[in-house]
Parts: structure tokens; C-alpha cells; sequence
């Protein structure tokens, strides 16, 4: 299985957009989402990744088909450092899910900054923090802290750790 993480151009923008609608529909029962009066859930800061120079985008390949999408920003709530990285949006396509993907797709996206990372989850997201909780123990090697922030900026987990030293050696 050949599985690539590949940065969005500007000519992939609609096909991240089509990507985000399923994203955006598999967590309508967990948030509580509705669709606009056109039937489409949208994701007002989808533009920000062409215009803002520490916002990244990548589209998820396994054996050459589309399979998922990951949105990097620098949008923290813990870290001081302005430089630390945050996973915006991670989503891979059920039909590859539960297949190791997600965890190599995570390595990838973590191993290209290296730094200060922020990972969050919505504390009624019970798929995501187990997920994550796996991913970043064992990249980490169990070090990593979690905050559960309750306030009017979050309400849920943040994972946190710092990969410099690892990717030095």
C-alpha cells in the first residue's frame, strides 16, 4: 500500500472542498452541525490556506486515490511559542480507516515540522481522542502532556509535545 501526503494547489482547492463536505458530514452527529440552505456544511477558513503563509494543506493518497486530507495551522491555545504547529483538521475516507493510515499519515504531517505541536480534540469526539491518544503515545514514546480546557476558546482535550529532539537523531 503506497501512501502519500501531498500539499493542495490552488487547481485542488474544490477537490479539498468536496473532501471537507464528508469530513464536515461525519462530524455533523457528534457537533450538531447543520447544512446551509444549499446543502452544504462549508468551512469558512478553507481560503486562509492560500492567503496565510503558516497554514498548510494536504490531500491524503493511498495507492494513488484520494483517501483523506490534513489541515496544519499555527491557531494554538497553550504553547507560547508562536511557531508551534497545530493539526487543524484530519480526516481519512471510512473505507481506509482502522488500516494503520491515519497513524502514517500523522508520522508524515509530524516529522515535516518539527517543533511544538498542539493536537485537539472535542471532548464528545470519543473517536479522535482515542485515536490521537494512540498515534502521539507511540510517536512520542509517551511524551507528551494533555490539558482538558474548558472555556470559551475549547472545551476538550489538547495533547501536546515537542518532536525537535527526535527528528535531530
Amino acid at each position: 500500500m503506497k501512501i502519500e501526503v501531498v500539499k493542495v494547489t490552488q487547481q485542488q482547492k474544490s477537490v479539498l472542498c468536496n473532501l471537507m463536505e464528508l469530513y464536515q458530514y461525519d462530524l455533523s452527529e457528534i457537533e450538531a452541525k447543520d447544512v446551509d440552505a444549499s446543502g452544504l456544511f462549508g468551512y469558512r477558513y478553507l481560503d486562509y490556506y492560500w492567503t496565510e503563509p503558516e497554514r498548510h494543506s494536504f490531500l491524503v493518497k493511498v495507492d494513488e486515490k484520494l483517501a483523506g486530507f490534513v489541515l496544519v495551522n499555527q491557531h494554538i491555545y497553550l504553547h507560547q511559542d508562536n511557531h508551534a504547529m497545530s493539526i487543524a483538521e484530519f480526516f481519512i475516507l471510512r473505507r481506509y480507516r482502522s488500516q494503520g493510515i491515519g497513524e502514517q499519515v500523522a508520522t508524515q504531517i509530524f516529522d515535516q515540522f518539527p517543533g511544538s505541536w498542539e493536537v485537539r480534540q472535542t471532548a464528545f469526539n470519543l473517536g479522535a481522542q482515542a485515536f490521537w491518544s494512540k498515534v502521539i503515545n507511540q510517536y512520542t514514546n509517551g511524551a507528551f502532556d494533555e490539558v482538558f480546557l474548558n472555556d470559551d476558546r475549547w472545551h476538550g482535550p489538547i495533547k501536546t509535545f515537542d518532536n525537535s529532539e527526535k527528528l535531530l537523531t
